[in-house]
C-alpha cells in the first residue's frame, strides 16, 4: 500500500493514455462480452457529460488526440462548468459497454454520431456480429444517414420532429384509426426517402404519455387563450362608426385566434346626446356608436389535436421487411436505450465519487474515464451472471422489501453482502468466515466455484 499513492495512479493514467483509451477499452470489452454468453443483435449510443472543476485553459485548443475542457451544453444542469462528453455503446442483452471514447465539453451528438459511425461502426459489426445500431434523435441527419448508408449497418432512429415530412405525418395522425400494438401503443407504418435513403417509419402513439402531454399543452394553451380573452374585452371597448366596421373588426379578431372561438357576438348602438342628464322623451341624439359584445370559447379540438400529435413520435429504420423486425420488436429495441442511461447514471452516482473530476491533465481525465467505464463493464457483467444463473435455477434473491425476485440490481446485492468478515486466530491455518448466511451461500453456489473460494 505504501507504493499506491498520487504520483503511482497519475503514471499509471498516463501510461492508459499513451496507450490510447478507447483502443485499450474495446479489446477489454472485445473479451468480456464472449465469456458472458453476449451475441448483441442490438447495440445504443448515447451521449453524456461530466462536469470539471479546476481552472483549465478552456480559451486554448489542445492537441489534436486530446480532450478539450470547455463549456457546453451540460446534461448535469451546470452551464456554468466545464465539462468533458462520454459517448457509449451499450449491448442489449447485459447493458455491457461495448465501446466507448472521450470526448471534448463542446462536442455536439448529431457530428460525433456520424463520426463514430464512420470511424467505428464497422468494427462494432465484425467484432460482436452486431445488427442494428440504436440511438436518440441526434443520429438522424442527412449527412449521418449517408454514412450509415456506407456502412451497410441497420439502424433504428427516433425521427425529430423538426423535420418537416415528420410534421407533416404527425399532423394527421388519428390516434382511433392505428393498429394496436402492445400494452397502452398503437402504430401505423409508411415509407420515406428522407435524406436520400430509403427507409420505414412507424408512427407510434402511447397513452402512457397522454398526462404528461396534456400538462404539456394545456400551459401554452391556457396563456394563450388568456391573451385572446383580453384582446376581446379590449376590443369590446371600442367604439365604432358603424355597424359593418364592428363586424368587419370581429372578422379580423376571430381569424387571428387560436386557442379560443367566438362563441357567441352581438352589436349594440348606444346613442350619444350633446348634454348631459337624462335626455328628453323627443330628444335626438347627437352621434350614434357601436360597440361588440359576447363571448370566447376554447377550441377543444385543436386541443386534443395537439395532445395527439404530442402523444406520437416516429421511429424509423432501414430495415424495410417488416417480418424480420417487427413493429414490437422496434419498438422495444428503441426502449432499450435505456441500458445507456442506466450506465450513465451508475458512473455519475454520488456513491462512485467521480461523478466530478479534479485531475490537472486532460489526458488523465480521459483515462479515468476508460477505468470507470471499465467498472461498469465490471458491474454490469455481475449483474447478468446473477440474474441469469437465477433464472437458470428457478432461484430467487430477496430485494429490497423482502420479496423474492430473480433480477436483482448488483448494488442491491452487494449491500446484501455488506458486514461479512474473515476471522483469523493466531495459530490457526483457517480462516473464519463471519455472517455468511444461508441466503449468501445460496447464490454464491448458484454463480459457481470462483464464488464460492472466496467464502471459504
Amino acid at each position: 500500500m505504501a507504493h499506491l499513492n498520487d504520483d503511482t495512479l497519475g503514471r499509471a493514467l498516463d501510461t492508459l493514455y499513451d496507450y490510447g483509451v478507447t483502443a485499450l477499452y474495446s479489446l477489454i470489452a472485445a473479451t468480456a462480452a464472449p465469456r458472458l454468453g453476449l451475441s448483441p443483435t442490438f447495440a445504443h449510443l448515447d451521449s453524456t457529460s461530466f462536469h470539471v472543476d479546476g481552472r483549465y485553459k478552456s480559451d486554448e485548443e489542445p492537441d489534436e488526440q486530446v480532450i478539450h475542457i470547455t463549456q457546453g451544453y451540460s446534461r448535469d444542469h451546470r452551464p456554468d462548468l466545464n465539462q468533458v462528453m462520454l459517448d457509449l455503446i451499450v449491448e442489449h442483452q447485459a447493458g455491457l459497454p461495448l465501446w466507448m471514447q472521450p470526448l471534448s465539453g463542446n462536442s455536439s451528438d448529431v457530428t460525433d454520431f456520424g463520426q463514430i459511425v464512420q470511424a467505428h461502426i464497422s468494427q462494432l459489426s465484425t467484432t460482436y456480429g452486431t445488427t442494428y445500431l440504436v440511438a436518440d434523435s441526434a443520429l438522424y441527419s442527412d449527412d449521418n444517414l449517408q454514412k450509415l448508408a456506407e456502412t451497410h449497418i441497420q439502424w433504428i432512429t427516433r425521427v425529430p420532429a423538426t423535420v418537416h415530412e415528420a410534421q407533416t405525418a404527425l399532423a394527421q395522425v388519428i390516434p382511433e384509426t392505428m393498429q394496436p400494438l402492445m400494452a397502452g401503443y398503437r402504430y401505423q407504418e409508411c415509407r420515406s426517402t428522407s435524406g436520400g435513403v430509403p427507409q420505414r417509419w412507424v408512427l407510434l402513439y402511447s397513452e402512457l404519455r397522454q398526462p404528461h402531454v396534456q400538462r404539456t399543452v394545456n400551459k401554452p394553451l391556457l396563456k394563450q387563450g388568456d391573451k385572446e380573452v383580453q384582446a376581446f374585452q379590449k376590443l369590446c371597448r371600442v367604439a365604432f362608426a358603424c355597424e359593418a366596421d364592428a363586424q368587419q373588426a370581429l372578422a379580423t379578431f376571430a381569424h387571428g385566434l387560436e386557442a379560443t372561438f367566438v362563441h357567441e357576438s352581438t352589436v349594440r348602438s348606444i346613442p350619444r346626446y350633446g348634454q348631459r342628464g337624462r335626455p328628453r322623451q323627443d330628444a335626438q341624439p347627437a352621434q350614434v356608436t357601436y360597440h361588440l359584445a359576447g363571448a370566447l370559447a376554447s377550441r377543444l379540438a385543436t386541443r386534443q389535436a395537439r395532445v395527439d400529435q404530442h402523444s406520437c413520435f416516429i421511429l424509423a429504420t432501414n430495415e424495410l421487411d417488416d417480418v424480420r423486425l417487427p413493429p414490437q420488436v422496434l419498438l422495444e429495441s428503441y426502449k432499450g436505450q435505456g441500458h445507456a442511461e442506466r450506465g450513465f447514471r451508475f458512473l455519475k452516482d454520488p456513491q462512485f465519487l467521480a461523478s466530478s473530476f479534479y485531475l490537472k491533465k486532460p489526458e488523465r481525465i480521459m483515462a479515468l474515464l476508460m477505468v470507470m467505464t471499465v467498472c461498469l463493464l465490471v458491474y454490469a457483467a455481475l449483474e447478468y451472471r446473477i440474474r441469469t444463473a437465477l433464472k437458470a435455477q428457478d432461484a430467487t434473491f430477496p430485494n429490497q422489501k423482502g420479496q423474492p425476485v430473480q433480477n436483482p440490481t448488483a448494488r442491491w446485492v452487494f449491500h446484501d453482502f455488506v458486514g461479512i468478515h474473515v476471522l483469523r486466530i493466531p495459530g490457526q491455518w483457517d480462516s473464519i468466515v463471519l455472517n455468511l448466511t444461508e441466503g449468501h451461500q445460496r447464490l454464491l453456489q448458484l454463480l459457481g466455484k470462483p464464488y464460492t473460494r472466496f467464502y471459504r
